[in-house]
């Protein structure tokens, strides 16, 4: 099983390969950095927008360079207040080479309201630094669940639920 992965980030590439190594055997993820052509620190349908962008855009890449795969992986993350309170969330596309696109989100957390013009600004990962510090080795939701919950288990968990639609595609499409 082959998968492109719009992205260099190594977190998100060992993200994608944790979920496909629950359904496939030898997995292997590329990272393939392809831009959002969204703003830096995106909010509410920009989100999904950025996320639909790197696949778009990754999908170029691969035809124009032959980089042969079988499913093509974007997650995009933002901050949302589309349910009444702000929120960190991040969106994740899958596609396989049929057409057939599936969706899923993370779990969100929550942002207080006094720290969302800073966020806008200067983005999330700024703004935790300077709230708990500069702590390198952990991740905001690392910090933020007392360790608890990481930003592997995050995006890990999102792309098992992208991946719903895709392993299924005979019974839930």
């Amino acid at each position: 099983m082959k998968a492109v992965i719009a992205t260099n980030n190594k977190v998100k590439i060992e993200g994608a390969r944790r979920a496909l190594n629950h359904y496939y055997n030898n997995v292997e993820v590329e990272g393939i950095n392809v831009p959002s052509e969204v703003s830096k620190q995106p909010i509410n349908e920009e989100i999904y927008k950025g996320a639909k962008n790197r696949i778009k855009n990754l999908k170029k890449y691969c035809s124009k360079n032959n980089v042969d795969t079988d499913l093509y992986f974007a997650i995009e993350s933002g901050i949302s207040n589309q349910l009444g309170e702000w929120q960190v969330i991040s969106i994740a596309i899958i596609e396989n080479n049929l057409g057939i696109s599936s969706v899923s989100t993370s779990a969100s957390f929550p942002i207080p309201e006094r720290y969302v013009n800073k966020i806008v600004e200067k983005g999330v990962n700024s703004v935790m630094q300077e709230v708990f510090g500069n702590n390198l080795n952990k991740s905001g939701i690392e910090i933020l669940t007392d360790g608890v919950f990481n930003r592997m288990n995050l995006i890990e968990e999102t792309f098992i639920m992208g991946l719903i639609k895709i392993i299924h595609d005979n019974k839930w499409n």
